[in-house]
């Protein structure tokens, strides 16, 4: 199917490039452009350096296509998050709970190990992606991470 707004050039884009984790979240993360896009899947492959091996996943989006067009103070990069609604009580307000999120994988072998991660709703407001990686687990034997983003129009 072809999408009415875009090139299928950027249905699918490589978001991290097979390398060695490092301790630290990636420095120069693949900004990955998606305008329109309404949905994404993640196809991920970790390979743990050593026992105990594990990798951290952050997702973060911008609603700008080009730095230059976000505004003084504000963050260019947002953070997935997750949300947990408060218990509800008669009489009482609720404190619900949101809070930055990243993911960890936990490898159960020597060997590559490859899932996938989504979709993830984007719904044609996001102009650009990307994904941050640190091995987390053995950082002493870091892994390495392999990471392909398939996007997805409204259709499909």
């Amino acid at each position: 199917m072809t999408p009415t707004w875009s090139a299928d050039y950027l249905k699918i884009q490589t978001a991290r490039a097979n390398a060695i984790l490092g301790a630290a979240w990636d420095a120069t993360p693949v900004e990955m452009f998606c305008p329109g896009y309404h949905t994404f899947t993640l196809d991920l492959n970790y390979s743990r350096g050593g026992a105990a091996g594990a990798v951290d996943i952050q997702i973060q989006t911008s609603a700008w296509s080009l730095t230059v067009l976000v505004p003084a103070g504000i963050s260019e990069w947002q953070t997935q998050a997750i949300y947990a609604a408060g218990g509800v009580v008669g009489g009482a307000d609720t404190g619900s709970i949101i809070q930055r999120e990243y993911i960890t994988y936990e490898a159960t072998g020597a060997g590559d190990e490859s899932w996938v991660y989504g979709p993830v709703r984007l719904d044609g407001a996001v102009e650009r992606m990307r994904i941050l990686c640190r091995e987390s687990g053995n950082v002493g034997a870091p892994g390495d991470m392999y990471i392909l983003a398939t996007f997805h129009d409204e259709e499909g």
